[in-house]
């Protein structure tokens, strides 16, 4: 029984080591809200100073949203494949996003909790998309990077990307009997 407890803590504890979404699932082509979650700093209680947020593949018009005491900038990649929206041709999409506290007193401490936001539209393909976060502290740093090989789970995995399953989109309501 004595072994049994520190196990359940451990394993407790790299629970709560992840940077989660709100709300992990979403249907596919449609408008979503990515909102993560920051739910502690790095080791030995280090603050977080920075959060930068790498875009996976498909999303289509990320903007994200600025944050009081927070400065906000947005790293942009062309596309393999360009598109039209709204009459224009789009060549070039976000492909990192970066929060980064404007002084000291705007850190996030390792016993608070905060969210970073933005929104984006999903591709039309259901499947799970892994968004790459780095967290960057006073001291050290958690890249929240790993992706499980296909069909796998996160566990296991010391610092995983954030998931979110699109879900196939939902059949448009017509006549039923």
């Amino acid at each position: 029984m004595k072994l049994i407890a520190p196990l359940l803590l451990a394993a407790a504890a790299g629970a709560q080591a992840h940077i989660t979404l709100e709300q992990p699932e979403a249907e596919a082509g449609k408008p979503y809200k990515a909102v993560l979650r920051v739910g502690h700093g790095c080791a030995g209680g280090a603050a977080t100073k920075e959060i930068v947020v790498t875009l996976p593949a498909g999303l289509r018009d990320a903007k994200p949203s600025p944050k009081p005491g927070w400065a906000l900038s947005v790293r942009r990649a062309p596309l393999a494949k360009p598109y039209e929206s709204h009459g224009k041709p789009v060549t070039d999409e976000a492909a990192e996003i970066r929060w980064t506290a404007r002084s000291e007193a705007d850190q996030l401490p390792d016993a608070w909790y905060d969210e970073f936001v933005l929104r984006a539209t999903l591709p039309a393909e259901p499947g799970p998309l892994w968004f790459k976060v780095r967290q960057v502290c006073t001291e050290g740093e958690w890249n929240w990077a790993d992706i499980p090989t296909a069909g796998a789970g996160t566990g296991g995995l010391k610092a995983p990307a954030v998931r979110l399953l699109v879900n196939p989109a939902a059949e448009a309501a017509g006549h039923v009997h």
